[in-house]
């Protein structure tokens, strides 16, 4: 769902839950440098050293013990790269598929918050409007009211209102199926963690409840709208809302795993049960998909301008330099300037990414487990710098 939505800025954003786990609560986690400019030229002879993004993926499973890695780079003349690392099924050998199908946890949540501003520009939906407005009744708590929660503040993480994350890996895990309504049901039995916007703190909770809204303003699943005005309309061939009760990935894959500590045997998870994630982060996805997806929001093929504006306009998570918009986060480059993405975190994958704000590059690194530690998950965030650095100077 879950994300650690480049969760390592600090320790509300590294966990949902706003600290660190244990190793089964981590892999529930749902669902935020220079190349060489061989890295994006054509594989090299094998006597040839690997390249920066190649000796990232590498590490990523040789010294941080992580089954597989992969990643899709595209830099601004349009070359896409792909690489792996490590092994795709560990029980069969089998190789890590180029540019496989992973589930990309909490990223879910651009594509559920550009559904959402698309609404804003058809006048159905004002982002300072009132959560009750739309969902009457349904948002009371202990310091929580949805009266006074507008939706740009559940868009941003600013509501207040609780994640209820803690309580569903085993859900996840288990493949239990989870309605939306007993997400909320979870998180309105705890306090609000602040006012509305008076504070920052990440919660899945909040995209539960933008899911709900689009459903009640549209009268359609959420899946339908996210499928017909974004995966259709960006041209993502291998990106689906799975359906209610599908534990499977459609097309080649790696297979996703976790470990109850460090040392212990892996388990295999890729068939879990992603409802608990919904909203806030259900779909799949692969690297090269995900690169399409946020150069085209960020050219403003899926959005109006006053929307992707809105969508831009960020609040500061401590002094990282990092930002979080609506559904979408800015993060300062090593090289220079910034890029714009979203993580996720789901059992079995970790995901990180983004476009660089002039649009020129991409990149899309996955790891097969969610780090326990929170190092490891630095390290795919700085393979993610490294590709972008070099694909901007191609």
């Amino acid at each position: 769902m879950h994300t650690r939505t480049w969760h390592t800025l600090r320790s509300s954003c590294r966990r949902p839950g706003g600290r660190r786990r244990t190793a089964t609560a981590a892999a529930t986690a749902v669902a935020v440098c220079a190349m060489t400019l061989g890295a994006l030229a054509p594989p090299a002879a094998s006597s040839a050293r690997p390249d920066a993004v190649q000796r990232h993926l590498d590490a990523l499973v040789r010294s941080d013990g992580l089954p597989a890695a992969l990643a899709s780079v595209r830099d601004g003349k349009g070359r896409t790269r792909t690489y792996t690392a490590g092994v795709g099924d560990l029980a069969t050998g089998a190789k890590v598929p180029q540019d496989g199908q992973v589930r990309v946890g909490s990223t879910t949540k651009t594509f559920t918050a550009v559904v959402v501003l698309q609404l804003v520009a058809e006048g159905k939906v004002g982002l300072d409007t009132d959560v009750d407005t739309y969902l009457p009744g349904l948002v009371r708590g202990e310091g929580i009211d949805g009266r006074g929660i507008t939706v740009r503040e559940l868009l941003q993480h600013t509501s207040g209102i609780p994640d209820y994350e803690e309580e569903v890996g085993d859900a996840l895990l288990e493949r239990r199926y989870l309605e939306p309504r007993d997400l909320l049901d979870i998180a309105l039995r705890k306090k609000a963690g602040f006012a509305p916007g008076k504070g920052w703190a990440y919660s899945n909770t909040n995209y539960v409840l933008a899911g709900l809204i689009v459903q009640k303003v549209t009268g359609r699943p959420l899946a339908e709208e996210i499928d017909r005005r974004v995966v259709r309309a960006a041209g993502l061939r291998h990106t689906y809302f799975p359906a209610a009760g599908d534990t499977t990935l459609r097309e080649r894959h790696p297979r996703g795993y976790h470990r109850e500590s460090a040392g212990a045997p892996w388990h295999d998870v890729t068939g879990i049960d992603p409802s608990a994630s919904w909203a806030a982060g259900q779909m799949i996805s692969t690297g090269s998909d995900l690169n399409r997806f946020f150069t085209a929001l960020l050219a403003g093929d899926l959005l109006e301008d006053a929307q992707l504006a809105e969508m831009r306009a960020t609040v500061p998570l401590g002094d990282t330099g990092a930002g979080y918009g609506l559904g979408i986060m800015s993060r300062p480059l090593s090289c220079g300037g910034l890029y714009w993405g979203h993580g996720g975190d789901i059992p079995g994958y970790e995901t990180r990414g983004g476009v660089t704000d002039d649009g020129r590059a991409a990149a899309s690194v996955t790891v097969t487990a969610v780090p326990a530690d929170v190092a490891a998950t630095r390290r795919v965030e700085s393979a993610v710098d490294t590709a972008l650095c070099a694909a901007k100077r191609a």
